[in-house]
């Protein structure tokens, strides 16, 4: 009997040793802050749990696709939430949280799939306020990601009053308000495109809002990214940091239109399979967006090279 029992744990033993060896899991800690407008891309995989940890209480969470991810949150745990995958194959999506305050902390969630190779899966994300007196918090800024691009690096800064660049952006926005019918896809929140010019290596491209609805309503801010296929059943989604966007309102009434530009350095290159995709989202609707294609290489130049 004895000697069976000790047959017994070193089995146990060397399964759990196996298994420790074959893990291929990269566990990360990220220390996030404060800053204006972008997205946060988080690494997670099947059979573990991403803690995310807030400066204040959360109000709200909704995931783009919850028949891929999960999210939980806690009233007992008023500044954490819980996000893992809840399907064994590679999948992509998004997450807004809000806060009490109003902030909004947009969230690009990644899952490489069960089994994949040196998967990177962030344990426990923090987000801390900014120590920079230039960057305080603010009821409506939202977070970005260390490792990340920033959306500029000092958002007092961000949009300097008397430069070219300003004023190319000045123009730009101009010329889209002056558009009578612009080309409308969407059905409650309708969403148009316009040119995109080349300026400073940047890319601006103009775009339209139309809350189509007959109640209020409340947009976000856009977002741009790189998809494709990868293989034959994995998507690929990469997003593209803005530099800089202009929304000449973000709360719209019955009827009401909202002319925007946006600013973002494309990608060098990209496949045959590829597409830029600008997508727009209203605040209680940010699960179902309106996605446009736009156009890789701009249509002109602007300003000085």
């Amino acid at each position: 009997m004895r000697v069976q029992l000790f047959l017994v744990f070193y089995f146990v033993l060397g399964c759990g040793f196996a298994t420790a060896q074959t893990s291929n899991v990269d566990p990360q800690v990220m220390t996030l802050t404060v800053e204006d407008g972008s997205v946060a891309v988080i690494h997670l995989s099947p059979g573990y749990t991403t803690s995310v940890h807030l400066p204040e209480e959360v109000n709200s969470v909704v995931v783009g696709n919850p028949a891929s991810f999960k999210a939980e949150h806690s009233e007992n745990e008023p500044r954490l939430v819980f996000i893992k995958p809840i399907i064994s194959q590679a999948a992509a999506s998004n997450a807004l949280i809000t806060t009490r305050s109003g902030q909004e902390i947009n969230l690009h969630l990644v899952s490489e799939g069960k089994g994949a190779a040196h998967s990177r899966v962030d344990f426990f994300v923090e987000y801390r306020r900014p120590q920079s007196a230039l960057i305080g918090p603010s009821p409506g800024s939202s977070f970005l990601v260390l490792e990340t691009r920033s959306l500029s690096q000092n958002p007092i800064a961000a949009v300097p009053a008397q430069t070219e660049g300003a004023e190319v952006i000045d123009q730009e926005l101009g010329r889209q308000k002056a558009i009578a019918a612009p080309a409308w896809q969407g059905n409650q929140l309708q969403v148009a495109v316009g040119e995109s010019i080349e300026q400073d290596h940047r890319t601006i491209v103009c775009f339209s809002v139309l809350n189509h609805s007959r109640t209020a309503i409340e947009v976000l801010p856009p977002q741009i990214e790189l998809s494709g296929k990868r293989g034959s059943k994995q998507i690929k989604a990469e997003p593209v940091p803005i530099v800089e966007y202009r929304l000449t309102s973000r709360r719209l009434g019955p009827g009401e239109r909202a002319d925007g530009v946006a600013v973002f350095e494309r990608p060098t290159f990209k496949e045959a399979d590829e597409r830029l995709l600008l997508q727009v989202a209203e605040s209680a609707q940010v699960d179902h967006p309106v996605v446009l294609s736009l156009s890789f290489t701009p249509a002109s130049q602007g300003g000085a090279q």
